[in-house]
């Protein structure tokens, strides 16, 4: 029997282009706000809805403009109720659209179902599940390019929606998912209701449903896990049918709450770049969850954003004089990826993710006294020796250099999540390399046949690799060695290698210029 080849996720042939070819020179597409399908009559495969309705998050205006970050996304699946506390003495108010309030130092939120006056029928494609928004995004752009509209969304793992009636292309499979939708998920707030402001709301009777959005107010912060938030907040639909916590706050103060906490104590040089970065990544990046009706999340899915409070004077200072400034590419916000370490080579977009790749995100040898350009021979001999050498700018990384073991244990479990059970482990090969030498596939093979894991899935289904900067050997019955260099997917500023820049004096605008060469920086 031949062997069957599984690709995750979704392999490159199947984005319509190749993803290791030469970079492109063309601008990169600027990202494109997902609107949900209109609200037409039922019935028919072109109208029906895609998702649950949801309010749509507002564009983003101004010099410093209104960002809603979530602080808890998918409530209410678990039927846990939704616990608020305030940080201080003033009490928490929750205001209800309709006009009633709840006013206390702590709210408690249940969760109840009522039922919809008509079974809404959801008809839709769905493809994935991708390892990361980047990776979806690039499949995404790929079928706009055949004139598809796809919609990403983030149920519990990244994925694409399309009508059931799309004919997607050659080679590209998706699964068909049919739901009826018979009640709805709706926050009740435990006690008493202590102001209204409409008599159908303060009648005898039994409450209306509430209308999302719930705003909440916390004069003195909200105590959130462990941290102190100002707000204000918004309790809001998603659209599948739970609810997110988001707070509502200017795009200069959410800086604060990111650049600690993901750079940590930092030369000024350096602290300032990455007030640059965090602040063009989020521009860039406001569109991410359009289907939910918030802008950003606060964890790693995004950038880890924490209460803005616990800023330093050093962070405060480095985001007051960089204030408003954004790199951009022909006019326009870049996605300023960055990551803790490169492993002394930086990669490209492509590689990270597929899809095009970016001009100003480029490979190359971080080392001084200058950059030296790619690609790396691709047979892995290349990258052998330069794993073997520190000489490089950021070797003071904790995972500059890394070894880890893969147990066939390891490599089954991987098989089989990404959908193939292999009885035993006959052979791991990295089969594709990047400009960089990054793994671009890595293919797991048993009797059953081989599942090539690919860029970001790789770590996806190997957590405890660091990076795609590695190459492999047997160690012994039943395991393999993986050396390696980096931590993180490559591409952009590689954090250490800035603070390391930045103690040999290098400044904020040189920082940014090596490692997205060609951004502007207005």
């Amino acid at each position: 029997m031949p062997k069957r080849t599984l690709a995750i996720v979704l392999s490159t042939a199947l984005l319509l282009t190749a993803g290791c070819g030469p970079r492109s020179s063309t601008t990169p597409p600027a990202p494109q706000r997902q609107e949900p399908p209109a609200a037409q009559t039922p019935g028919t495969a072109a109208t029906t809805p895609l998702h649950l309705a949801t309010e749509q998050a507002p564009p983003l205006e101004g010099a410093n403009p209104s960002l809603r970050v979530a602080l808890a996304e998918h409530l209410g699946r678990s039927g846990q109720p939704l616990a608020l506390l305030s940080a201080g003495a003033a009490p928490l108010t929750l205001s209800a659209a309709d006009g009633r309030r709840w006013r206390s130092p702590t709210l408690s939120i249940r969760w109840l179902t009522q039922p919809l006056d008509a079974v809404l029928r959801i008809d839709r494609q769905q493809l994935g599940p991708f390892a990361s928004f980047e990776t979806a995004a690039a499949v995404a752009e790929r079928l706009r390019s055949t004139g598809l509209a796809p919609l990403v969304a983030h149920p519990r793992d990244w994925v694409l929606w399309l009508p059931a009636a799309a004919e997607l292309p050659h080679g590209l499979k998706a699964e068909r998912q049919t739901l009826e939708i018979r009640e709805r998920l709706l926050p009740e707030p435990e006690g008493a209701v202590v102001t209204t402001e409409t008599s159908d709301a303060a009648g005898s009777g039994a409450s209306p449903p509430l209308q999302a959005p719930l705003r909440l107010e916390a004069p003195d912060g909200l105590l959130w896990q462990g941290h102190r938030y100002t707000g204000p907040f918004l309790l809001l639909p998603d659209a599948y049918g739970s609810w997110t916590l988001a707070e509502v706050l200017p795009l200069e103060r959410y800086l604060e709450g990111v650049v600690p906490h993901e750079i940590g104590a930092a030369p000024a040089a350096a602290l300032a770049a990455q007030a640059v970065l965090a602040r063009s990544w989020a521009l860039a990046n406001a569109h991410r969850y359009g289907v939910d009706g918030f802008h950003l999340c606060a964890s790693v899915q995004c950038q880890v954003y924490r209460a803005p409070a616990a800023a330093t004077t050093a962070v405060r200072a480095a985001i007051a004089s960089t204030a408003g400034q954004v790199l951009r590419w022909s006019g326009q916000p870049i996605s300023a990826v960055y990551h803790a370490s490169n492993g002394g080579v930086a990669a490209d977009f492509s590689e990270a993710w597929g899809g095009a790749s970016r001009p100003y995100l480029q490979p190359f040898v971080d080392r001084l006294p200058t950059a030296e350009p790619l690609p790396l021979p691709r047979d892995g001999a290349a990258l052998r020796r330069l794993l073997d050498g520190r000489d490089f700018v950021g070797a003071g990384h904790p995972r500059f250099r890394w070894s880890r073991r893969l147990s066939d244990g390891d490599l089954l479990a991987a098989a089989g999540a990404a959908g193939l059970v292999l009885s035993r482990v006959e052979a791991l090969r990295v089969e594709a390399r990047g400009p960089s030498g990054r793994a671009v596939v890595l293919a797991i093979e048993g009797p059953e046949g081989v599942v090539q894991l690919e860029r970001d899935g790789i770590r996806r289904h190997l957590p405890m690799l660091p990076s795609t900067l590695f190459v492999l050997e047997r160690d012994g019955a039943g395991s393999w060695r993986a050396q390696g260099g980096g931590s993180g997917h490559g591409a952009g500023l590689s954090q250490q290698g800035a603070i390391e820049l930045a103690r040999r004096g290098f400044s904020a605008e040189e920082l940014l210029q090596r490692y997205y060469p060609g951004a502007e920086l207005h």
